[in-house]
């Protein structure tokens, strides 16, 4: 399973670990993703989703469908 938001598409970056001398060893900084289970008022039903918690704050304003809607994702 792809680590990567549903909603949002928020993947993992890569990057370097810099020590004090400079040495550069290769790292991944992953996304916060949760696996929720999100009521969809519009649909009427429950919808299981692995978004990140970003995304999660986003639903709680917007609910789920506007979200999803602004971000340009079906449902």
């Amino acid at each position: 399973m792809a680590r990567r938001c549903e909603l949002t598409g928020k993947r993992p970056l890569v990057g370097h670990r810099v020590s004090h001398a400079n040495n550069k060893t290769k790292m991944r900084q992953l996304p916060n993703l949760q696996t929720k289970r999100i009521w969809d008022a519009e649909t009427g039903r429950w919808v299981r989703l692995r978004v990140s918690a970003n995304a999660l704050r986003s639903i709680s304003k917007l609910g789920l469908s506007a979200f999803a809607r602004k971000q340009g994702v079906e449902i």
